[in-house]
């Protein structure tokens, strides 16, 4: 058997997943809607339009594509999985009823209290209740985070530190429309304190695996400072978490989310990413997303040693059997982004040196925002590239240094990175080999 592939979408996440794609015995020919820079390495990239779904579909059929991988949020959440399924083209990914468990936080939140999914305690209100969360407000104990229900590209989830701030901010959600037609509900939560922790569950919404834990930094300034960004930097490796904190996961947070969804008419299946935090008594939810999340996509994967071809072909036919997967090893990933983000930044600027970094031992290029003018790679988004190291034998502590090094070598005009992306896993680390 060999499979026609598609993956959907241009970011560091879906260069990613092309990768490890290219990998599998499984695979006959990779394509990349509409791709980058860096999947060209692995896939034929196609310009089209990933908002329209017959144009997606009808490439489909006259290249008779066998599977359908979807990356970004925005087309699962709008039907892409449903439009393809109905023309029996098999899909990873939720449907839209389904990922509406990322689409609308106030449908997560009702999903987690009805079927006990231990969770931040919160209310939600509409956009015309602005007087009624005025007065909420007035009851509530600060930090409290606000979120909006729709998808807001991982910035729509804001901590208020005081009222006046968090009422200043419902101003601009309400009346100023900061987040548009996401912002017409809201969920006012409280402030969980732990550590953060993101797990990705591969499912065919009842049988389950999870790949290695990973921990992100969604701040833009080092010491997790400044305004929340779609990702400056991830690291995997399974110590993150031990045999017993995995396995409270699984009975206190996937299985029953699994079964609500199930229960709900909402079968889930593809890549459910849990992001939890660890709090004094339990493991929380803090949010669900209904596909691989980035960049903790870049450093996952490098530790997989399994097929994912075929964990995800099982998957899209209703059965998954590959319960003897591998994760091995530990990754780290820096993002290199253009100064400015997540608010205005300058685009357009030259890369230069990557065939530099490329000679380094046990790292790798992904590539985000950045596209080809003539013959010149050039920067073209707020997150721009990348820059991963992985090893099987090397200490953890070394790969921090190692993906440094690389991202000195990398040259653009506004480059910008954190400085402390991977420490604070310095003292989970245990070799696993």
């Amino acid at each position: 058997m060999k499979l026609n592939v598609v993956v959907i979408g241009s970011g560091g996440r879906e260069d990613a997943l092309c990768w490890k794609l290219a990998q599998s015995p499984l695979l006959n020919k990779l394509f990349a809607l509409p791709g980058n820079p860096g999947t060209m390495r692995f896939a034929e990239n196609i310009d089209l339009n990933i908002t329209d779904f017959n144009e997606i579909t009808n490439f489909c059929i006259k290249n008779k594509i066998d599977l359908v991988v979807v990356g970004p949020e925005v087309p699962l959440v709008n039907g892409l999985a449903d439009h393809l399924l109905n023309l029996r083209i098999k899909v990873f990914g939720p449907t839209k009823s389904a990922a509406e468990i990322e689409g609308s936080k106030v449908f997560a939140k009702y999903l987690m209290k009805k079927y006990d999914i231990p969770t931040a305690s919160y209310e939600t209100f509409n956009w015309n209740q602005g007087n009624e969360v005025i007065q909420y407000l007035q009851t509530v104990s600060y930090p409290t985070v606000i979120k909006v229900d729709g998808l807001a590209a991982g910035k729509g989830v804001t901590i208020c530190n005081d009222y006046d701030s968090a009422c200043k901010l419902i101003d601009q959600v309400f009346l100023g429309k900061l987040f548009g037609e996401a912002g017409n509900k809201i969920v006012i939560e409280e402030f969980l304190t732990g550590e953060e922790v993101s797990i990705f569950v591969l499912t065919d919404g009842e049988k389950y695996i999870l790949l290695n834990p990973a921990q992100d930094y969604k701040k833009v300034y080092d010491g997790d400072r400044g305004k929340n960004t779609g990702g400056m930097g991830s690291y995997s490796f399974s110590s993150i978490l031990d045999e017993n904190k995995i396995n409270e996961i699984k009975k206190s947070i996937v299985e029953p989310t699994l079964i609500g969804l199930k229960s709900e008419g909402r079968k889930y299946s593809g890549c459910l990413y849990c992001g939890l935090i660890e709090t004094e008594d339990s493991f929380k939810v803090i949010e669900f997303n209904c596909r691989f999340g980035d960049p903790e996509t870049q450093v996952v994967l490098q530790t997989l040693e399994s097929d994912l071809l075929q964990i995800m072909y099982e998957i899209a036919f209703g059965e998954l059997k590959s319960f003897d997967i591998v994760n091995r090893g530990a990754a780290i990933c820096l993002v290199l982004a253009s100064d400015g983000y997540p608010d205005a930044f300058e685009k357009g600027f030259e890369i230069f040196d990557l065939d530099e970094v490329e000679k380094f031992p046990n790292v790798r290029i992904f590539h985000a925002g950045t596209t080809i003018h003539g013959n010149k790679l050039i920067t073209n988004g707020g997150r721009v590239l990348s820059i991963t190291a992985y090893s099987m034998d090397k200490n953890y502590s070394e790969l921090i240094e190692i993906v440094y090094k690389a991202a000195d070598k990398v040259h653009f005009k506004n480059k910008y990175f954190r400085t402390d992306i991977g420490i604070r896993g310095i003292s989970k680390f245990k070799f696993n080999q």
